[in-house]
């Protein structure tokens, strides 16, 4: 699965590092964060993740949840009511070409 890749590691811990540098939205959905990226980032495999004008959606890895849950939980703590004990944790990209930006929307889902 494309989810498991170190390219939305080090999106992720870019964007923890510097959120000045981005745009945090928590719109529509109480389990959703979403973050918009200048198109100036150096983002790896691009072409895989952050296709042009088209969402990619992948349900992160157990192995990667796991190895990451301290970064997925800064994400999880950004939302106005986060979400205790998540088990699954989906990650939706896209680069948008018009507005020159990227763009990663984090899910978080609760074992029901």
């Amino acid at each position: 699965m494309a989810s498991n890749s170190d390219s939305i590691f080090f999106v992720l811990s870019f964007i923890r590092r510097h959120p000045d540098r981005v745009f945090f939205s928590r719109l529509t959905y109480t389990n959703s964060l979403t973050i918009v990226l200048p198109g100036s980032t150096k983002v790896a495999d691009a072409d895989i993740y952050f296709l042009p004008d088209q969402l990619t959606v992948n349900r992160l890895a157990d192995e990667f949840v796991a190895k990451h849950g301290d970064l997925l939980d800064y994400f999880n703590n950004k939302l106005e009511n986060s979400v205790p004990d998540y088990m699954d944790v989906w990650v939706t990209t896209t680069y948008l070409t018009h507005h020159d930006k990227y763009l990663i929307e984090l899910s978080f889902e609760q074992d029901i």
